[in-house]
């Protein structure tokens, strides 16, 4: 029998390097670039940057640019041909529109190569990692919210078209309307399933009763279900991978007789499409919710800085400014690179050539007891981050119950899985 293996889709990457973003940190949204694409199978084979005081708003970049990743796209049509062009930055229907029109076009049989933003990829990765029928309606009601002011370009073949009667409107006119009302209708019907959903997941919650809730929050890919299989000793889906758990993961988890609910959410990036910020609700409720956050960073990451103030300041947008109490895990010890410096090198001190200890001397010592060091996959300091995490869930517990101190044996041993 003959294997029939599955088309493997290649891409090109398009970023900018405007003022507001240097060289240096197009070039990593670039490595994530990669990494999503990868995630969705699609294999990335050549990136363009252009510097731009700001985005071209007809094409993104400028026209030579384009007619420079067209004629490369040209050049590959015989031999593993480019299928999609990736956009670093959310693109307007009016500049998908143009760039497709002009990569594509050809004097003979015009190409088909798509062209999607980071924020269709993100959708497309989220569409196809969902698992329950929750996150799956979340997902699609995202995907169609996006897609619905996109629409034009789809029907553009049938601009020239008019209809009959009198009537100045063509067929291609009509045919979106006909479609945005279609998908407004479907919009509609998913958003009322959300609700009533959201209302079942909120009875659970009150179901759990008064236990503390703990919320393991951070950047995608970080380590968040690695950790969460090991303090809760389950099975929770772990990949190196971004965005590998879509679905709110919870478990009871009892530390020294001190039994909290821990629950594993969605990790956040950058450019976060708000889409799905706005459909993933149970995710945002399990967050807001929390007596405690366990903000999990990627400490081997090489700007792991940025990745925790995006996490921090998604996290102040979702909880609108709230304050929940905060455990910060710098996670992927194991992995941490350090290239020391020459006695007589006077070259500034950078990532690369400070010590994890140099690190911990940085803005992390401001956070004193609230932060610890460990590296989940080899199990190394998990203990004394379970030490710290019961010491502040006991000291919720006992200002939510002063005179009824551990009293844990009341409370039943249900699964509690979302």
């Amino acid at each position: 029998m003959i294997e029939i293996k599955p088309y493997i889709e290649h891409a090109v990457l398009v970023g900018l390097i405007t003022p507001a973003q240097p060289e240096d940190r197009t070039r990593e949204y670039l490595d994530e670039l990669a990494f999503l694409a990868d995630t969705h199978g699609i294999v990335p084979v050549k990136r363009f940057t252009q510097r731009l005081e700001k985005p071209n708003i007809a094409t993104y970049v400028g026209e030579g640019k384009l007619e420079e990743i067209r004629q490369y796209i040209v050049s590959r049509e015989e031999n593993d041909p480019i299928d999609v062009v990736v956009f670093d930055d959310e693109l307007s229907p009016r500049q998908i529109r143009n760039i497709e029109k002009a990569i594509n076009y050809r004097e003979k049989h015009p190409a088909n190569v798509r062209v999607i933003d980071r924020t269709m990829l993100i959708l497309e990765i989220f569409l196809q990692r969902a698992q329950t029928s929750y996150a799956k309606t979340q997902v699609e009601m995202a995907h169609l919210q996006y897609m619905l002011p996109r629409l034009t370009r789809m029907w553009s073949h049938l601009d020239r078209q008019r209809g009959g009667g009198g009537t100045n409107r063509g067929m291609g006119e009509t045919q979106i309307e006909a479609d945005k009302r279609v998908i407004g209708q479907r919009i509609a019907l998913l958003r009322e399933e959300l609700k009533k959903i959201d209302k079942q997941m909120a009875t659970q919650r009150q179901n759990r009763g008064k236990m503390v809730r703990v919320a393991l929050v951070g950047y995608t890919n970080v380590g968040k279900s690695t950790l969460m299989n090991l303090l809760s000793k389950s099975d929770v889906f772990a990949e190196n991978k971004l965005f590998a758990t879509l679905d709110t993961t919870v478990r009871k988890v009892t530390i020294d007789n001190l039994p909290f609910l821990l629950s594993d959410t969605v990790g956040f990036i950058r450019k976060l499409p708000h889409h799905l910020v706005e459909s993933f609700k149970s995710t945002l409720d399990e967050v807001r919710e929390a007596d405690l956050l366990i903000h999990v960073v990627d400490i081997s990451h090489p700007n792991f800085e940025e990745q925790y103030e995006v996490v921090e300041q998604t996290l102040n947008d979702v909880i609108n400014g709230g304050i929940i109490p905060r455990i910060v895990v710098f996670n992927k010890i194991d992995n941490f690179t350090y290239i020391p410096k020459e006695e007589d090198d006077l070259t500034p001190a950078t990532r690369e050539n400070l010590s994890l200890e140099d690190l911990q001397k940085t803005w992390m010592a401001r956070l004193g007891e609230d932060c610890i060091f460990i590296s989940a996959k080899n199990k190394e300091n998990v203990d004394a981050l379970r030490a710290l995490m019961y010491d502040r869930v006991k000291a919720i517990h006992i200002k939510r119950y002063p005179y009824n101190d551990f009293l844990f044996q009341n409370y039943e041993d249900n699964s509690l899985d979302d």
